[in-house]
């Protein structure tokens, strides 16, 4: 055994003794614990570290179809059509806004919208 181990384990030992754990908020509660078995072993930790910080895939599927309906309006010529996928745009920032805001996010995606459109255009 590592003596950081054993050190740590004393510690935590000692403290639990002390009651120094129990007016954690939660204690007593069960634990909200994910299942990750769809996700691989090695790439768990990122997946938490990225979730944790407010990246999810719900999250990017939906900012990759606002990219793609992006992409369809600035090629589309037909006007209803355009219409269309204005509307479709517009439906898809509300779902990621609402959920940005639910995780604690950041909700002016409409700020960095405006500076990708800008470096593309400068890009194009």
């Amino acid at each position: 055994m590592d003596f950081s181990f054993i050190v740590s384990e004393e510690r935590i030992k000692r403290a639990y003794k002390d009651g120094e754990f129990d007016n954690l908020p939660g204690y007593g509660k069960p634990l909200k614990l994910e299942d990750l078995s769809a996700v691989p072993q090695e790439l768990r930790m990122a997946y938490q570290l990225l979730k944790n910080n407010g990246f999810s895939p719900e999250g990017n599927k939906l900012r990759q179809e606002v990219m793609t309906i992006e992409d369809l309006i600035r090629k589309c010529e037909n006007p209803e059509e355009k219409e269309q996928l204005n509307q479709q745009l517009g439906q898809k920032l509300l779902k990621y806004n609402k959920l940005m805001s639910s995780r604690g996010g950041t909700t002016n995606s409409s700020i960095f919208k405006n500076y990708e459109r800008k470096i593309q255009n400068k890009l194009l």
